[in-house]
């Protein structure tokens, strides 16, 4: 993530999308392909000095329903018992150390955790999807993609547009 904010377009889109302006600073890396945002990367620190836990944030109002409807059938523990509990644990590593990378400032209170900001398991579905969708191998993600419709996606990091059926 660049030192810059993300552009006042997608400050508004995302405001919008969240029923609130964002407590930091964000860019998008996947959008639709009319340029609406899908998921955020977020800095590791709120504009507060903060520690902000979730690196990746589904914003897309339609796959956040989708996704809130296989939560509330039990989709946490259900994807939580399919996948190996070692395999989860190098995705929590891999995704807490992408967060670190991107911390600037080291005098704070430093976010902690992996996907979502927990250390074991499974917390919330959203979060993994969007970790999937932003390129982690986060087989809960993948698993949870496979159930909904994704639509047309654009990841930002590799300029390509994935159609998903």
């Amino acid at each position: 993530m660049s030192e810059s904010r993300a552009s006042t377009r997608d400050v508004e889109a995302v405001s919008l999308l969240l029923g609130r302006p964002p407590s930091g600073r964000f860019h998008v890396i996947v959008r639709r392909p009319d340029g609406s945002p899908v998921v955020i990367e977020n800095a590791p620190h709120l504009d507060d000095g903060t520690p902000m836990p979730t690196l990746y944030w589904l914003v897309d109002a339609s796959l956040r329903e989708q996704v809130s409807r296989i939560e509330s059938q039990g989709g946490v523990h259900r994807y939580e018992d399919e996948v190996d509990p070692e395999v989860l644990a190098g995705v929590h590593e891999e995704y807490a150390a992408r967060r670190s990378r991107l911390v600037t400032r080291h005098d704070l209170p430093q976010p902690s955790g992996g996907v979502g900001g927990t250390r074991t398991g499974v917390k919330c579905l959203h979060a993994h999807v969007a970790s999937f969708l932003a390129g982690l191998k986060d087989p809960v993600g993948d698993l949870v993609a496979g159930e909904i419709h994704l639509g047309d996606l654009v990841n930002v990091e590799q300029h390509e547009v994935e159609v998903v059926e």
